[in-house]
Parts: structure tokens; C-alpha cells; sequence
């Protein structure tokens, strides 16, 4: 009678053992040597379950019976325990990887701030350093009797006031794409909507804004890195998709805030282009220093859809 209480025991630690190692599968990413590993605990587990019923039969077992069957039963004891053992190994090494990832994402995002503050101080250097002077000069000429000058001359001062003011814009829009004033100050909606007019006005391109955002505001790091994230994504539709259309959609729902972009252009394929081409390398790396997740879906001759996902 011991001896099946015994058996009955090393059946259900032979089990035990058995659905441990095949929760873990997943963890293994089904790792063909781990699925093998739990089909044989889940065949040894059946011989134990054989030899359960063997003894129940057989009542009257003999010496060496007996040796086999507590054998079975430490066998089965060891295994229970290494497969609790191992699981406890995956925990931590499941630990381990988070930790990585939170402090990669700690690392970018510290060096996109660090980045983001230098552009805002050569911004503001530029446009209260050098914007004055070109003002300056814009009024020395204007001051300039044009009537005691010669034709030549006349034409001279003109072409150089139309190159100072050429000169201001163009710091400021230098100085703001370096530091997006219209973002710090309205938002992430408004600043794509002001950056994607000033594209569609200067190409060929229809650029269609889907939000549900209606001007709320999110923390700035987010906000920074969406905008450049968006920036690059059109530079790179400018730059190598031949496309005509390019749709943006920003939604908030459900503690997360997600971005989809797609234009109608050449396309490309994924399996060739690696995220260290075609500017995907900065943008991959923004999405990581918000441990956020990206997509990216295109073929030959059928545009690109790319899908980014940040949990707020």
C-alpha cells in the first residue's frame, strides 16, 4: 500500500514537472531542444503512470519491484524539483532582459534630451545672436539715400536688402526647425499640421492629417520625438518614395498614443532594408527611448505603412 502512495506521488511530481517545462515554452520562443525536453517529461510521466497501474495489479511485487519503483519515485522527485528550479532561472533571466531594456531606453532617452536641449540653446543663440545684426544691416541700408546714388548702385542696395531678408527667414526657419517653437507652445497637433503645410505649399505632395488628439498636450519628450519621428518619415517620402500622397494618423485611446504613416510611393523590401538605412536607424532609436514598439509593412511598387506605438 505504501509502495502505491509512493507511485501515485511520483506520478503527480512527474506531471507537475512536466507542465512547468511546457509553460515555459513560450519563454524559450518555442525552441525546438525545450519542446523536446517536454514531450520527454511528458513520456516519463506516462511510463510512471504505466508502472502505477502495474503495481495496482499486481499486488504482490518482489524486492526488485519494490528498488524500481522508489527509484521512479526519486527520479521523479529530482526532475520536479530542476524543472522548478529552471523556471525560477527564466524568471530571472525574463528579469534580467527587462532591466536591460528599461536602462537602453533610460541611455536614448537621456541622449535625445541632451540632444533636444543643445538644439534649443544653438537655436536661441542663432536667432538672438545673429537675427539682430541682419536687422541691423536691414536698417543701415534702409537708411541709405537712394537718391544721391547712381542706378548701378541703386540696384546694388536693393539686391543686398533682398538678401538680409532672405537671410531672417531664413534663420527662422532654421531656428525652428532646431527648436519647434509652435510645438512647445501649442502642441504636437498644431506643429505637424504648421510643418506639413510649409511642405505641401513648396511640393508636389498631398498630406492628409487624421488626429482625435483636438490639442491635447502630452509629456514633452513625447511629444519631441513624435514630431522628429514625423519629419523623418516625410524627409525620407521627399527624398526616395516618388510619392504623391502621404497620410498621418495620431490617435489616443487607451493609455497609449499610436502613429500611422503611409504615402503611396515606390516602396522598398523590408527584408533588404535593415533600420540602419534610410534614416530608420534615428527613428528606431526614438521609439526605443520611450520603450516603444514599430512596424514597418511595405513591398516594391506598393508605398510603405509603418505603424509606431508609445505607452503614455
Amino acid at each position: 500500500m505504501f509502495i502505491q502512495l509512493a507511485l501515485i506521488l511520483s506520478v503527480l511530481l512527474q506531471f507537475g514537472a512536466f507542465f512547468i517545462t511546457i509553460s515555459l515554452i513560450p519563454k524559450t520562443k518555442f525552441n525546438v531542444s525545450w519542446i523536446t525536453i517536454s514531450i520527454g517529461f511528458f513520456l516519463m510521466a506516462l511510463r510512471r503512470l504505466g508502472e502505477l497501474i502495474d503495481i495496482i495489479n499486481n499486488s504482490q511485487s518482489g524486492l526488485q519491484s519494490n528498488i524500481n519503483s522508489w527509484i521512479a519515485v526519486l527520479i521523479s522527485l529530482l526532475m520536479f524539483i530542476a524543472s522548478f528550479y529552471i523556471r525560477q532561472i527564466f524568471n530571472l533571466q525574463g528579469r534580467i532582459n527587462k532591466l536591460r531594456k528599461e536602462n537602453e531606453a533610460k541611455v536614448l532617452s537621456a541622449i535625445i534630451k541632451t540632444e533636444e536641449k543643445e538644439r534649443q540653446k544653438f537655436a536661441k543663440e542663432l536667432h538672438d545672436g545673429l537675427g539682430p545684426i541682419l536687422s541691423s544691416i536691414k536698417m543701415a541700408i534702409s537708411a541709405i539715400n537712394k537718391s544721391i546714388v547712381g542706378k548701378t548702385n541703386e540696384q546694388i542696395i536693393e539686391n543686398t536688402e533682398n538678401s538680409v531678408d532672405n537671410a531672417i527667414i531664413a534663420i527662422k526657419e532654421i531656428s525652428n526647425n532646431l527648436s519647434p517653437h509652435i510645438l512647445i507652445r501649442f502642441g504636437l497637433e498644431k506643429a505637424i499640421k504648421t510643418f506639413t503645410d510649409t511642405i505641401i505649399t513648396s511640393e508636389n505632395l498631398e498630406i492628409i492629417i487624421n488626429s482625435n488628439l483636438n490639442g491635447k498636450r502630452f509629456d514633452f519628450n513625447i511629444e519631441v520625438i513624435l514630431y522628429r519621428i514625423i519629419g523623418e518619415l516625410i524627409t525620407n517620402t521627399l527624398r526616395h518614395a516618388s510619392a504623391s500622397k502621404v497620410e498621418i494618423s495620431l490617435y489616443n485611446y487607451a493609455g497609449k498614443i499610436e502613429l500611422f504613416y503611409s504615402d503611396n510611393g515606390i516602396g522598398f523590401e523590408t527584408k533588404k532594408i535593415k533600420t540602419n538605412g534610410m534614416g530608420l536607424s534615428n527613428i528606431n532609436s526614438r521609439v526605443k527611448s520611450l520603450d516603444g514598439e514599430m512596424e514597418i509593412n511595405s513591398m516594391n511598387n506598393q508605398g510603405v505603412f509603418i505603424k509606431i506605438s508609445l505607452t503614455l
